[in-house]
């Protein structure tokens, strides 16, 4: 866990991930939840409310994460990637 955390460049890699998958997760999710919510079943509406939920709990992560990231880039020399 510490060679994922170690490096401030994977972690600043790792957040714009989750930033992405939290944005994708909430749009998807209030698309289907409140679009076509006629369409679903209940299983799926269940599904896409969790979405809903998930989404901005890794948009929240992702951010802060980035934040840890670019404060331990700013003072630190680079690590190397290999």
């Amino acid at each position: 866990m510490s060679e994922l955390f170690g490096c401030p460049l994977r972690a600043l890699r790792l957040s714009g991930h989750l930033l992405l998958a939290g944005g994708v997760l909430l749009v998807l999710g209030v698309s289907a939840a409140y679009g076509f919510e006629h369409l679903l079943s209940i299983p799926q509406q269940v599904l896409a409310h969790s979405c809903v939920i998930l989404g901005p709990t890794l948009l929240k992560i992702g951010y802060v994460l980035r934040l840890l990231a670019q404060h331990n880039l700013h003072g630190e020399p680079c690590c190397a990637v290999a």
